[in-house]
């Protein structure tokens, strides 16, 4: 019987959650959840420099909205947690495990000052990169024990062979071999008793019974340094699944500068945290029957991280809008106005029916802030040109536009029914009496009742939400501004 499947997100709280970061921990929670298994949540933060105040609450308050609940963490009573790196790192044990390593002859002691490392960096094509030289691991046993009896400063090393190649298989991009040479000592334990991210991640990965590592790409390069970790301490290597790279519309790595980089950025944007969980699954992922609307429960029924790609993954925030459009379209009313209510009230200071506006906009907006431009002339009619009025298709201008509002004005201000079905009969008998296709009286009318070339609906729809007597004024308005230009 093959092992239950055990995933990981192992987050740093250094700020908001960049869009891959939410894919990696999406992609590791499906492919957890498709088989029956654990989602673990391990929040990694022995790398104090960088920590920034409020960033576990974002990891929290991330996870929560996208729906990705964990199975075993710092919230949680049940498994072995909390799992919290730096309460981890407390009680010694990556220190006890490095020493382990130390014994073994599989890392060593170094006790290099900033100085002395700082002249073995070199430039290589242009980039300022420092190999160690292995000048401690030459120490003996008792030169080492001297020097900690001392209290001088130290880290532990890992003890990479410079000789061969190690070789390593990723599910996605296949046998991997990197030449050992090309392999640094790196460093396991700081000089301030923190393990750095590297050696805690495989320690904490093996101790939490970690099937599938779930990562980007961009750590394909270290992963022969933590198979060589999991070899020195006779360990099981896991699953390796490396990511493909998301990029910009001109594939440039995301970043913080453009504005959608972050899960956070996307809520503030009045994007739906669920049409965003849709959409980030399909950075890199392709259903088999070439689906694009997914449930959450959905996407971890149909996930095969099999049918993840090389090759970058492009986010579209066109393509996204258009799903989170998708989505509003088929939101139940009731959600819909509560979420839309307050973008609505930011645009619309009179006493208007806000259910009637907002089923006027639902199936026409991509996102929620989408509302204000669209509704605003609803609060006030805006100021515009009369060349508005001028329709080829309609065959309608200034001219035809004035003749028209001036008689129909007082068959408007007679009629006391403002109603769509009324004004629709009221509007349809006067246009039959004239004889005129339906756009010569319809296109003034919608123009001069709001002020904008394109509405939400048209001229009944509108005049239903104003009422008559600003209707009328409007119309009025309408006839002065095409009587001035006369």
């Amino acid at each position: 019987m093959d092992k239950k499947i055990r995933t990981r997100f192992a987050p740093s709280p250094t700020g908001k959650m960049h869009v891959g970061n939410l894919r990696t921990a999406l992609y590791e929670y499906l492919i957890a959840k498709h088989e029956g298994g654990d989602f673990i949540l391990r929040i990694e933060d022995t790398d104090q420099e960088r920590y920034v105040e409020g960033a576990l609450e974002i990891i929290y308050n991330t996870l929560s909205l996208a729906g990705l609940e964990h199975d075993e963490g710092p919230d949680k009573d049940g498994g072995s947690g909390p799992y919290v790196q730096s309460e981890r790192q407390a009680t010694g044990m990556y220190m006890e495990y490095a020493k382990m390593l130390v014994e073994k002859g599989e890392a060593y002691y170094c006790f290099c000052d900033r100085e002395r490392l700082d002249s073995l960096k070199q430039v290589i094509e242009g980039k300022e990169i420092s190999i160690y030289d292995k000048h401690c691991l030459g120490l003996t046993k008792e030169e080492a024990a001297s020097n900690l009896d001392k209290g001088i400063p130290f880290v532990i090393r890992q003890n990479n062979p410079r000789e061969g190649q190690t070789t390593f298989v990723d599910e996605i991009y296949g046998e991997i071999s990197v030449d050992n040479s090309e392999l640094d000592d790196m460093v396991l334990m700081k000089s301030d008793g923190y393990p750095t991210y590297n050696f805690a991640n495989v320690v904490d990965d093996h101790l939490m019974k970690i099937t599938h590592v779930v990562r980007g790409n961009e750590y394909l390069s270290s992963s022969p340094k933590y198979n060589r970790l999991y070899a020195a301490f006779g360990w099981e290597v896991p699953v390796y699944i490396h990511l493909p790279l998301i990029t910009d519309s001109d594939h440039k790595k995301l970043s913080k500068r453009s504005g959608h980089s972050s899960f956070e950025d996307l809520i503030e944007q009045g994007f739906l945290s669920e049409a965003i969980v849709n959409y980030v699954a399909m950075l890199g992922w392709s259903p088999e029957d070439n689906r694009e609307i997914f449930s959450l429960e959905e996407l971890a029924r149909d996930f095969n991280y099999h049918n993840i790609s090389k090759s970058p993954a492009v986010f579209d925030i066109v393509k996204l809008k258009w799903m989170n459009g998708e989505y509003i379209k088929a939101m139940d009313n009731k959600r819909f106005y509560e979420m839309a209510e307050p973008v609505l009230k930011e645009a619309i200071h009179k006493d208007l029916d806000s259910g009637k506006i907002l089923d006027l906009v639902k199936t026409r907006i991509e996102v929620l802030p989408d509302i204000r431009e669209m509704v605003d002339f609803l609060d006030d009619l805006p100021d515009y040109d009369i060349e508005m009025y001028t329709h080829k298709k309609m065959k309608t201008n200034p001219e035809i536009a004035l003749a028209i509002l001036e008689e129909l004005l007082p068959v408007l201000e007679k009629h006391e029914d403002y109603t769509v079905s009324s004004l629709h009969d009221l509007i349809m008998d006067f246009i039959s009496v004239k004889g005129v296709k339906n756009g010569i009286v319809l296109w003034p009318l919608r123009t001069a009742v709001s002020g904008k070339q394109s509405t939400p609906g048209g001229a009944y729809e509108i005049m239903e939400i104003l009422g008559k007597e600003e209707s009328l004024q409007r119309v009025r308005i309408g006839i002065e501004k095409l009587s001035q230009e006369k």
